[in-house]
This record gives structure tokens, C-alpha cells and sequence, in this order.
């Protein structure tokens, strides 16, 4: 059986995420506490890949510092520095020398894709295919890149938000190649934006008579560009969590369903309604966590309430009587303010988008 690799792309800004992504990696935002890019290393090891090559942009450092060697998910991890992000087949072209002449399958790093990719890479090994797509199901394909299939599930035609889809089928960012895409990437001319676009170099391969196929996702996908889209995917995870509470839990304090709490953990005198994860070193002190909530390590919450969010590590939380729907960064400090006078006082990023209730 031939060898394949994988190349997972990490280069990305994160500018939906800002201001967060200003100071932190897009693929390293935690979903229930492990960040977006381990989920995506997970799924390649499970699919019987070692060999994976990670394309770095301007982040890699802290890429770098998460991944290590990739011995911590059984790989084994070269990076590849990518100068401006210039597009995905732009990677596959910087890639080329360490990809050579192996089939790979081309992860992009803030995907979060739950049921893995093994039925993908097992369909694609035991086809003829040059390519393969993955492909979901969508309510509005305008916004996304959209396939146009043929009797026997070949892709015929890609289009990138059409005003007109052909389908309701758009274009996940997993794909398998054979080393046919090589010469695509080569042939192609880059977008009006600047980039050279892997639908492009795909579409040059069907219209050269290459196989190109699909494959349905069957379980649940999201491009967790946006703070939604994190949330969402979080209350997707901690759906299948199970109660396991390692940490001190006072015995004021009530755990009600699917709660996790790690280990040096404390709670006292709260209420907690799973299905929730508390990190290791946390502490919550006299206040409400509410469902699909997931807290880093060493954080505190005090005096509060706090539901359907994501907290970082090293923050704190303190008398402020009701958070929800919220994406905390690292070492951040929310407090309650003086009630009088009756005025705001902010200190917010670029390109933030904050709602004050009057």
C-alpha cells in the first residue's frame, strides 16, 4: 500500500475571531478545553497517518509550542513556513518537496470535523480517484464553495459562492489528492484576490479528464471562524462528556447532570448544571455555571454566573451577576462595576464587537 501523509494547514489569521486571534493562534482556541488543531491531529493518527507536514504563517511559534515533534498523537510533524498566506494550493505548492510522490489528505486546521476522516481515507485508498472531496449539506450554499455531482457521485463542476448554487453541497476543508494536484497548483493563475485557490487547481483536474470524488459527512462539521461557530462546536463536545468529578467539591455546592472537575479543582457553595468542564486549578466560589460551559485551568469564578461559554486559561470572573454566550481569552479580568456613576468604562481590541444593556 502506497504511503500517505497529510498536510494540515495553520497559517491562517483568524481575523472573524479578533481580537483574540491578535494574540493567539485561530487552530489553538479551545473547544471543551482542547484546542480546535488536536482534534484535527487526532482524526489524521486515527485514520492510520504518521507523516504530517503543517503549513505556518505568521502563529507558528505557538503552533510550534503546542504540537512539539507530534509524538503526543503518534506523528511525526515537519513544518513548512508559509511566507504570506497566498491560498491553499499555494501550501500544496510549498509543500511539494516534502510531500513528493505520496497521496495525502489536506486538513485545514480550524476545521472541526466530529467522526474523524477514516471511512474518507479508506474510500479514497481503494479508488481510482485523483481527488476527493468532502462535502456537507448546507441551508445557504451562497456562502460557501459548492459541488456539482454527477450520476455516479463524480465531481463535474466547483464553484465558489455561487448566487446560483447547482447544489446544497459545500466543500469541507478535508481533502485527499493523489500527486496529480502537483502539476494543477503549477497551472493555475492566482483569484482576483491574490490567492491561488484549491477549487481552481480541482477544477483544472476535472476539466482534464481527472477523477475527481465526493464524500457525504455524516457527522458534524463546522469552519469555526467565527465566535458562534466556537460555541456551537463546543456544545457539540461537551454533548458526549460523562460526570467525573476529581477535584474538591464542597458540600454547599450542587452538581446537577454531566459535570467534569479536574483535578485541584475547587468548588464552594455553587451550583453547576452539566453538561460542564471545570479545568484543573480552577476555582468557582458562590456562583452558577450553566449548561455547555467549558473552563480552562487555573481560573476563577466568583460571585457570578456564567452559561453557554468558553473561558480561557487564567482568567477570572468576578461579581458579575450573568455571562452567557461569551469567548473569554487567556489572563483576562472581568469584574462588576460601580453602580454609580451610571457609565461604562471599556479597554477593547481592534475589530471587537461589544453589546452594553442600558
Amino acid at each position: 500500500m502506497a504511503n500517505l501523509k497529510a498536510l494540515v494547514l495553520a497559517g491562517g489569521k483568524g481575523t472573524r475571531l479578533r481580537p483574540l486571534t491578535h494574540t493567539s493562534a485561530k487552530q489553538l482556541v479551545p473547544v471543551a478545553n482542547k484546542p480546535v488543531l488536536h482534534y484535527g491531529l487526532e482524526a489524521i493518527a486515527a485514520a492510520g497517518i504518521t507523516d504530517v507536514g503543517i503549513i505556518l504563517g505568521e502563529t507558528g511559534p505557538e503552533i510550534r509550542a503546542a504540537v512539539g515533534n507530534g509524538s503526543q498523537f503518534g506523528l511525526n510533524v515537519t513544518y513548512i513556513q508559509q511566507e504570506a498566506p497566498l491560498g491553499l494550493a499555494h501550501a500544496v505548492l510549498i509543500a511539494r518537496g516534502y510531500l513528493g510522490d505520496d497521496d495525502f489528505v489536506m486538513y485545514l486546521g480550524d476545521n472541526f470535523l466530529l467522526g474523524g476522516i477514516t471511512e474518507l481515507v479508506e474510500e479514497f485508498r481503494a479508488s481510482d480517484y485523483d481527488a476527493q472531496i468532502l462535502l456537507t449539506q448546507v441551508a445557504d450554499p451562497r456562502l460557501f464553495g459548492v459541488a456539482e455531482l454527477g450520476a455516479e457521485g463524480q465531481v463535474i463542476q466547483l464553484l465558489e459562492k455561487p448566487e446560483f448554487p447547482p447544489s446544497d453541497l459545500a466543500v469541507v476543508g478535508v481533502y485527499m489528492f493523489s500527486p496529480t494536484i502537483h502539476e494543477a497548483v503549477r497551472a493555475i493563475e492566482p483569484a482576483p484576490r491574490g490567492e491561488l485557490e484549491i477549487t481552481d487547481a480541482i477544477q483544472w483536474m476535472i476539466d482534464r479528464g481527472h477523477r475527481v470524488g465526493s464524500h457525504l459527512v455524516d457527522g458534524y462539521w463546522k469552519d469555526t471562524g467565527r465566535l458562534s461557530d466556537m460555541l456551537e462546536c463546543n456544545r457539540m463536545v461537551l454533548e458526549g462528556v460523562e460526570r467525573h468529578v476529581e477535584g474538591t467539591v464542597d458540600g454547599h455546592s450542587e452538581l446537577i447532570g454531566r459535570v467534569q472537575i479536574a483535578a485541584g479543582a475547587i468548588v464552594e457553595d455553587s451550583v453547576i448544571r452539566g453538561p460542564v468542564l471545570v479545568g484543573p486549578g480552577t476555582k468557582i466560589v458562590r456562583s452558577y455555571l450553566g449548561p455547555f460551559t467549558s473552563i480552562a485551568e487555573e481560573c476563577v469564578v466568583e460571585d457570578s454566573e456564567l452559561e453557554y461559554s468558553i473561558m480561557l486559561g487564567k482568567s477570572s470572573i468576578r461579581g458579575v451577576s450573568r455571562i452567557e454566550n461569551s469567548l473569554i481569552g487567556k489572563d483576562v479580568e472581568v469584574t462588576s462595576a460601580p453602580r454609580r456613576p451610571n457609565a461604562h468604562q471599556l479597554m477593547i481590541g481592534d475589530h471587537s464587537r461589544v453589546q452594553i444593556s442600558q
